[in-house]
């Protein structure tokens, strides 16, 4: 099946074919060097956090589009965007409560932890702006050239370490639906050659949308997938109300019209159906969007957070670290909302 000329969609008993979309596709797997994201400063990105909540700014180390070759550290920084929002978003911002509890209780909870997350606090009885704080440059990235071109080699390799892959790969085990789970359908957005669910893990219908055919093929817990590019068609080729569950790894900060794509992830997922964004600090910074690279942690569970909020028709989103063993490995997050029934 084809979407506009920019999606093509198989299954995996279906013979190869030569669909040619791509997708903002989580960064595969058996580490890859990518962008490393250090702590630079616990300092204040003008309207995105309010000034209780320390928020530590990062820098991404660049790494040459070919295979990830480091480039001289000087071109390594990022741009810095600080935004001009203005004094009514600061204030209303600065109202976000640093504890409290959500107003649901959300199954896709973190296990517990020792000491409180400031990620895991952010999202905590948040006093939205009116309107979408964001503009559109904060959506541009260092490399606009083609994705298709820039994803066209396989990368079998896996962008964040084992532990990482671990943490996420547990929590999977407490929030998606049991194995064979009768009725159950996933869909693994921005997928890759693994998905990092559980060892052994099935449903009826599991689909894999990605940007590279190669890599799809070789997802063993695909029952299907569709090769697509968001950034060009954010148009989900499913009817309303399929999945059960909508996950994305590593992903999220590739994605350029966030708001278009969350607006069909509400759209697809059936009511109170799960929607799991999880990401940590490392990224294609060249391809990653700009209020991505100039933030940190914090802010960037905000920032999904908000996508969910303004996309309209989810319950509040809630930010949980599942980080592996912090500031000794790489750290996982994950941010979560299910669809509003009605």
């Amino acid at each position: 099946m084809a979407l506009g000329g920019l999606a093509s969609r198989y299954s995996l008993t279906d013979p190869p074919g030569t669909g040619t979309g791509t997708a903002p596709r989580p960064r595969s797997s058996r580490q890859e060097p990518m962008a490393t994201i250090a702590p630079r400063s616990h300092l204040l990105l003008l309207g995105l956090t309010r000034p209780q909540q320390p928020t530590a700014l990062r820098a991404c180390a660049a790494f040459s589009r070919s295979r990830g070759a480091p480039v001289p550290p000087r071109a390594a920084q990022p741009r810095r965007v600080f935004l001009g929002l203005g004094a009514t978003f600061i204030d209303q911002v600065t109202r976000m409560a640093s504890g409290g509890t959500s107003s649901r209780s959300f199954v896709a909870g973190a296990r517990p932890r020792q000491g409180v997350s400031p990620v895991e606090q952010i999202l905590k009885n948040v006093e939205w702006p009116d309107e979408f704080p964001f503009k559109p440059e904060d959506f541009s990235r260092f490399d606009e050239s083609s994705d298709t071109l820039f994803y066209s080699v396989p990368r079998f390799v896996t962008h964040i370490d084992d532990q990482a892959i671990r943490a996420l790969t547990e929590y999977y085990s407490e929030v998606l639906p049991p194995i064979n789970t009768p009725g159950a359908t996933i869909l693994d957005m921005c997928s890759s050659w693994v998905s990092h669910y559980p060892p052994g893990y099935k449903q009826e219908k599991i689909v894999g949308m990605g940007m590279n055919e190669d890599e799809l093929k070789k997802n063993s817990v695909l029952t299907e997938y569709v090769v697509q590019d968001l950034n060009v068609n954010p148009k989900l080729p499913f009817e309303d109300n399929t999945f059960d569950v909508i996950t994305n790894v590593v992903s999220v900060d590739y994605l350029t019209k966030p708001i278009d794509v969350f607006k069909e992830m509400r759209r697809i997922l059936k009511p109170s159906g799960l929607a799991i964004m999880s990401f940590s600090n490392r990224c294609f910074w060249t391809k990653a969007i700009s209020i991505w690279t100039s933030t940190g942690d914090v802010d960037h569970a905000w920032i999904v957070g908000a996508y969910f909020h303004y996309a309209g028709g989810f319950e509040p989103p809630q930010a949980v670290d599942i980080s592996p063993n912090p500031g000794r490995t790489d750290p996982m997050y994950a941010v979560c909302s299910r669809k509003k029934i009605g």
